[in-house]
C-alpha cells in the first residue's frame, strides 16, 4: 500500500515514502544514510507524546539508536528561542556533519529542525517525518527551511533539502479535525493551481478522505506531492514557476499576522481563505468565470472549512492594513505586490501588476460581510 515519489535533483535527490505503518520502518529506511547508526530526533510535546515510541522502536529494529528533544508545540515555537535551543542540543548531542538529524512533526517542526540542520556545522543531513497532512502534502518536500520574524513568517531560512521524507498516513489518524481540515486546504490547493482533474477528484474524495478513508488519504498525499515535487523539480529556488505553489499565500500571510500567528487561524486555514480570494480576485480582473470562485467556496463549505473572512474570529485589520502586512511578505519583488491568480480551476499564473484598487475593493467587501 506504500507509494514512493521520487525528487531528482541530481545528487541532492530523495525519495518520499506514502503509506501507513512507516514509523516501524523507519529504522530500514534510514540506514543506507547512516556512517554510524544513530540518530537525533527533534518533535514537538505534542507529537512525541503520540509517537515518538513508535518511532524510536522502528529506529530501533533497524539497529539505530537514538535520543530526542521535545520542542513545545505551536507558531510561537518558530522563532530564534527555540531555533538556539535546537542547535544548542544538537552541538550538546555531539551530532556530527555524517550524522542524520530527524525532523519528526507537523510543519513548525519541519521547518525550524530544517533550517537547524542547514546551519550546524555549515549543513547536516536530515530526514523529514512529517505528522501532519499539511507538512505531507507541502511543508515537508522541497527544501524550504526556516522560522519567522516578527516582521513576518519564514523571513529567515535557507534551502535545504532532506535526505527522505516518511510520510506515514497512520499518523494522520491522531489529528484533531481541523488540524487535518487545515492541511486540505494545502491539498486542494494543488487541484487549483495546476491539475482540474484532480479538483475533480477532491470533489467526490474530499469527504471521505476527512473521515478516514486510507486509500484517499494516500491517493490524496500522493498527488499533492507529485506535483509539488515537479514544480521543485523545475525551480528550486523559487525563480519562477515554484511561486505558483504559494497560491493563497499573499493573503493567507497577511491574515496570520494580523491574527497573531496562533489559534484564531491556522495556516491551511489560511490558505484556504487565500484561495478564495485570489479566485475572488481573478474573477473581479476578467481573468476567470464568476462561477470559478464560487465552486471552490461551495468544496470548502462542504468540507466544513473556513473560506472566508467573516469565518476568522475576532477584530481583524481594514482592508489598508491588511495590504500594509501583504507588503512585508517574502513575494514582494522591486516593491511590487506579487499575487497568483488564475485564468481557471487548475490554471494558475504568477502576476505583478495587479490593479490594487481591485485589491483593496474585495478585501473592503470581504471585512464588510463579517
Amino acid at each position: 500500500m506504500t507509494e514512493r515519489v521520487h525528487v531528482g535533483l541530481g545528487d541532492r535527490a530523495y525519495d518520499i515514502h506514502i503509506g501507513p505503518g512507516l514509523l516501524g520502518q523507519a529504522g530500514a529506511l534510514i540506514a543506507p544514510l547512516l556512517r554510524r547508526p544513530r540518530v537525533a530526533i527533534v518533535t514537538d510535546e505534542t507529537v512525541g507524546a503520540l509517537h515518538l515510541a513508535t518511532l524510536q522502536a522502528g529506529l530501533k529494529a533497524g539497529g539505530i539508536d537514538s535520543t530526542a528533544l521535545a520542542l513545545p508545540p505551536g507558531e510561537g515555537t518558530k522563532g530564534w528561542p527555540q531555533f538556539e535551543r535546537c542547535v544548542e542540543w544538537l552541538l550538546s548531542e555531539k551530532v556530527e556533519r555524517s550524522d542524520v538529524v530527524i525532523a519528526f512533526g507537523g510543519g513548525v517542526i519541519g521547518d525550524l529542525v530544517g533550517f537547524a540542520a542547514s546551519v550546524l556545522r555549515r549543513g547536516v543531513r536530515f530526514v523529514q517525518v512529517p505528522t501532519s497532512l499539511l507538512a505531507q502534502v507541502d511543508s515537508s518536500v522541497g527544501g524550504k527551511t526556516g522560522i519567522n520574524a516578527p516582521q513576518g513568517k519564514n523571513l529567515i531560512g535557507a534551502f535545504h533539502q532532506p535526505s527522505l521524507v516518511l510520510a506515514d498516513t497512520d499518523v494522520l489518524g491522531t489529528l484533531k479535525s481541523r488540524d487535518f481540515l487545515a492541511g486540505y486546504g494545502e491539498v486542494v490547493k494543488y487541484g487549483l493551481l495546476g491539475d482540474a482533474a484532480f479538483f475533480d477528484w477532491l470533489e467526490t474524495h474530499g469527504p471521505s478522505m476527512a473521515q478516514g478513508d486510507m486509500a484517499g488519504r494516500i491517493a490524496g498525499v500522493k498527488r499533492s506531492v507529485e506535483m509539488k515535487a515537479e514544480i521543485v523539480i523545475e525551480d528550486e529556488k523559487e525563480h519562477g514557476r515554484r511561486a505558483l505553489l504559494n497560491l493563497g499565500h499573499t493573503f493567507c500571510h497577511a491574515l496570520e499576522a494580523a491574527t497573531g500567528y496562533g489559534d484564531r487561524l491556522l495556516h491551511g486555514e489560511g490558505v484556504a481563505i487565500g484561495c478564495a480570494l485570489a479566485f475572488e480576485l481573478s474573477s473581479r480582473l476578467g481573468l476567470c468565470s464568476q462561477e470559478d470562485p464560487s465552486r471552490v467556496r461551495a468544496h470548502l463549505r462542504d468540507m466544513n472549512m473556513k473560506v472566508d473572512l467573516s469565518d476568522i474570529a475576532g477584530e481583524l485589520p481594514d482592508a489598508d492594513g491588511l495590504i500594509e502586512l501583504m507588503s512585508q511578505d517574502k513575494k514582494v519583488v522591486d516593491g511590487k505586490l506579487r499575487f497568483i491568480l488564475a485564468r481557471g480551476i487548475g490554471d494558475a499564473f504568477v502576476a505583478e501588476d495587479v490593479d490594487m484598487d481591485v485589491v483593496h475593493k474585495v478585501l473592503s467587501e470581504a471585512l464588510a460581510a463579517r
